[in-house]
């Protein structure tokens, strides 16, 4: 069941009038939560239900297990771990593994004929697996009591609005606010639709709108484009990417606050980042930090020697690109990624040309286009598309210039014009702006504002697309 449905739309309908008037009990609450949570990811495929049952259960009873029996305890962590990450393995990378290693052999002389196994890969797999992961971990690092209530467990685990493509919400935070029973306030419930309302607007009218034109170059045969229109697709990608997933947060965030609890902002304008550290403080926030916590820490982030430091930095770097997909291409993304950290760290560039006048700007066009780089790994459809891609864009030539009207076209036009709008419509909608200014009665435009994002959706929306990141 998609956001973008009207299955979604009547499913929301009816949960929220349940909700509303359902009786003040916790365990209630629960029970209601879990069922419409399982209804709306098995609406899609019913079957993989009892995946998130048969591994959050292995999750709840080996946490129980961790603090009831410490002689144990890492046995039992290695057990929910091992569960967690061998469904990652058979479901989203056993296709990836078999293709590579007769890849491999055939190129040294081998013809070792793995049959190629072809799996559907479950919607959000990554994402409740990381949460459930994270659950255990604390409770073994003994940062968090286990629930003794399954019903409250999965109230967690499988909570609707976040279970397909994030935010990653932690156990220590959303398990103590269950168990209490929150009625949203006014203020909550309006921020809660105006976030909503932000977010459909970012991936219907945004994303969907750009989506077009960067698939129609990056599935086209033979790639045959010239520099500056790969340059605008890729800043299209760029935009197209971020309205699309942060859309999908703000909607899940919305929807949150209106059952009254608060998900983690995971998105704070990245394309302002000044450096790629900075990128990744202000990018999928919730999933970088949980590969700071959970990968990166542990390994010995940077304490230790130089080298220690950097390579702790690409394991998490790589691991964060094969998390985001199955293929060498995004691989190639993590590296690409880990490299500019470690050039960071050895330069400390972004601080020195921060001092220069002007060296904020160029920090943060340098930083952006470094972005653009990476996310040509991360769309090309093959490793071999993404270096043509990238040659083309260094080449800097003219050839096939007449594209770059065919393939952006008037509606681009259109499309930054709306984004604009969109970004000045956000930052009149925040308090900071109001008090800057010290106007209060602007206060009052804010729902037109909000219609207007309403009326643009309505009648400015793209051609429908499934979010991006539904593939993770």
């Amino acid at each position: 069941m998609h956001f973008v449905s009207l299955d979604f739309l009547v499913f929301c309908g009816l949960f929220f009038a349940l909700w509303k008037f359902l009786k003040p009990n916790v365990q209630v609450r629960w029970l209601l939560l879990t069922t419409a949570s399982f209804i709306f990811y098995g609406w899609w495929n019913w079957h993989f239900l009892l995946l998130i049952v048969a591994s959050g259960l292995i999750d709840f009873l080996a946490a129980l297990g961790i603090q009831r029996y410490p002689t144990y305890q890492k046995f039992l962590l290695i057990l929910s771990l091992a569960s967690n990450l061998s469904s990652l393995a058979v479901f989203k990378y056993l296709a990836f593994f078999i293709t590579s290693t007769n890849s491999l052999a055939t190129s040294v002389g081998y013809d070792v004929g793995i049959p190629l196994v072809s799996l559907t890969l479950p919607v959000g797999i990554s994402f409740y697996t990381f949460q459930s992961m994270s659950y255990t971990i604390d409770v073994y690092r003994g940062k968090l009591e286990p629930t003794r209530n399954v019903l409250h467990f999965f109230a967690y685990l499988s909570m609707f609005p976040q279970l397909v493509a994030g935010p990653i919400v932690r156990a220590s935070d959303l398990l103590p606010s269950l168990r209490e029973v929150h009625v949203p306030s006014s203020e909550q419930r309006w921020a809660g639709f105006r976030l909503i309302c932000f977010g459909y607007f970012k991936k219907m009218v945004i994303a969907d709108q750009f989506a077009p034109a960067v698939n129609s170059v990056f599935s086209a045969p033979v790639m045959t484009t010239s520099s500056p229109v790969l340059w605008t697709i890729m800043i299209m990608f760029a935009i197209q990417i971020y309205c699309d997933f942060s859309g999908y947060t703000d909607i899940a965030r919305g929807l949150a606050k209106w059952m009254g609890y608060d998900f983690p902002v995971n998105f704070n304008r990245p394309y302002e980042a000044v450096s790629m550290q900075d990128f990744w403080r202000r990018w999928h926030i919730s999933l970088s930090s949980w590969f700071r916590d959970y990968v990166y820490f542990p390994l010995g982030g940077s304490r230790g020697s130089e080298f220690k430091a950097h390579q702790n930095a690409w394991i998490t770097m790589l691991l964060s690109g094969l998390w985001h997909g199955a293929a060498w291409t995004f691989i190639a993304w993590g590296a690409v990624h880990a490299a500019c950290l470690s050039f960071e760290r050895v330069t400390d560039w972004p601080r020195k040309l921060s001092a220069w006048r002007g060296g904020t700007i160029l920090c943060r066009v340098v930083t952006f286009l470094l972005v653009l780089v990476g996310w040509v790994f991360f769309r090309a459809e093959t490793f071999t598309q993404a270096v043509s891609a990238l040659a083309t864009m260094v080449r800097f030539n003219t050839e096939h210039l007449d594209q770059l009207s065919k393939t952006v076209g008037q509606s681009a036009f259109d499309i930054l014009l709306l984004t604009l709008a969109y970004g000045l419509m956000r930052s009149l909608s925040t308090a900071q702006t109001f008090e800057r200014f010290r106007v209060p009665l602007l206060h009052r435009l804010e729902p037109v504002g909000v219609a207007v994002i309403i009326t643009s959706t309505v009648f400015l929306r793209g051609p429908g697309h499934s979010f991006v990141y539904f593939q993770f």
